[in-house]
């Protein structure tokens, strides 16, 4: 049995193998297959079953059993995720692995599919850096734009927020450009 760093080392790495021999689409095309619709099938199951109260008890438990740096908050028409220290991405970052362009991009990749079927709409953004935050929302409460500052335990609020590249998902939709084709 692989540990849980060799695991994400070798995750980075699937995810450029795919790319590099298969392409981008192969890539998005096993992170909804193989994670989204296999592996989750157990946080599939507890948000499309109990909405929000799932949300908080799938990642309230994993959370909290990777010993990540984050913060939880729900209100009647939210759940949202502040993430401080990305434990996945921040091994990565420690070890000098970068193999896929967009690690950080995986989790969009699992999570966008599984609340689009249980019917919830995405607020997110990620800075490369191991730190994001995902706010979900029925359609019907969505925000007109990102969500509003939280204060003290919003990421955005960190000194290095602002240090890398980021990508952002209004709506469950990329606001990140596309970059140029050479």
């Amino acid at each position: 049995m692989i540990g849980v760093q060799d695991f994400i080392g070798y995750y980075d790495w699937t995810f450029e193998y795919l790319r590099r021999n298969h392409g981008e689409a192969a890539v998005q095309d096993y992170w909804l297959r193989a994670i989204s619709r296999d592996s989750q099938r157990h946080a599939r199951g507890l948000i499309e079953a109990k909405g929000f109260d799932g949300m908080e008890e799938y990642w309230g438990h994993t959370l909290a059993m990777e010993e990540a740096g984050y913060t939880l908050d729900r209100g009647e028409d939210y759940f949202r995720i502040d993430m401080f220290v990305c434990p996945s991405k921040g091994d990565l970052i420690q070890r000098g692995l970068a193999a896929y362009h967009d690690y950080c991009e995986h989790c969009m990749g699992w999570v966008k599919p599984m609340m689009d079927d249980a019917g919830f709409v995405i607020d997110h953004e990620h800075n490369h850096a191991g730190q994001c935050y995902w706010e979900m929302r029925r359609p019907a409460s969505r925000l007109p734009g990102p969500p509003a500052d939280r204060g003290p335990h919003d990421v955005r609020n960190l000194p290095h927020w602002r240090q890398a590249e980021h990508h952002r998902y209004v709506h469950s939709e990329s606001t990140t450009p596309e970059p140029d084709a050479d």
